[in-house]
């Protein structure tokens, strides 16, 4: 509904930015880490939004960039994790530093983010690893040059890192000058080899 929000911020506090536009002052949820990178007040910026509906109750979210919204998607997907915990959870924890935990696993790390405790942590890493260096389609497409066959593994079920990871492998095993079409269909089916025996 709304992709994002630009005008004079009027006001900061610990998990809300206020931002008058057009005549209208809108009250935004964001997280702690996304407010720091906020403007000054009386300065113009840009919120990136997501709103909340339901039956009693209309919420906007915000965040200082795409891929932080993204995240806060992501995170929503997780078992018993709600729009309140993912702001809680990005508001104690930067995005690099979010993903490298979970890349290695690092529990001690996620722990250590106020409000989240153990099982959450262990469910964020069985859910989200792997996954959130692949939010937006430009990041799609700087950190793989099969951007658009990483997207056909990715919706049926696979891993988009180890999507890469086996289009990347079965490139190395190709014979050179087969045209662009055949070539895409050899690593397609390969890949999908490769994925099926992992």
């Amino acid at each position: 509904m709304f992709n994002s929000i630009r005008g004079t911020i009027t006001e900061k506090l610990s998990e809300t930015v206020y931002i008058l536009t057009g005549g209208i002052e809108w009250e935004i949820s964001l997280p702690a880490t996304d407010i720091a990178k906020m403007p000054a007040l009386g300065e113009e910026g840009r919120v990136f939004t997501w709103l909340y509906h339901r039956e009693d109750l209309m919420k906007l979210y915000g965040f200082a960039d795409e891929k932080r919204r993204n995240t806060f998607l992501e995170l929503l997907k997780v078992e018993g994790i709600g729009p309140k915990g993912a702001i809680k959870i990005l508001g104690g924890i930067g995005q690099d530093d979010l993903e490298r935990a979970l890349e290695a696993e690092d529990l001690g790390r996620l722990e250590a983010v106020p409000g989240l405790g153990k099982k959450t942590a262990q469910k964020m890493i069985l859910a989200l690893k792997g996954k959130l260096t692949w939010e937006t389609k430009a990041g799609q497409q700087a950190a793989s040059p099969y951007g658009e066959l990483v997207e056909a593994l990715a919706g049926m079920g696979y891993d988009r890192r180890s999507a890469a990871d086996a289009l990347a492998k079965a490139e190395a095993g190709l014979k050179s000058g087969i045209g662009a079409a055949e070539k895409e269909a050899l690593l397609f089916k390969q890949a999908i080899v490769e994925l099926s025996s992992s």
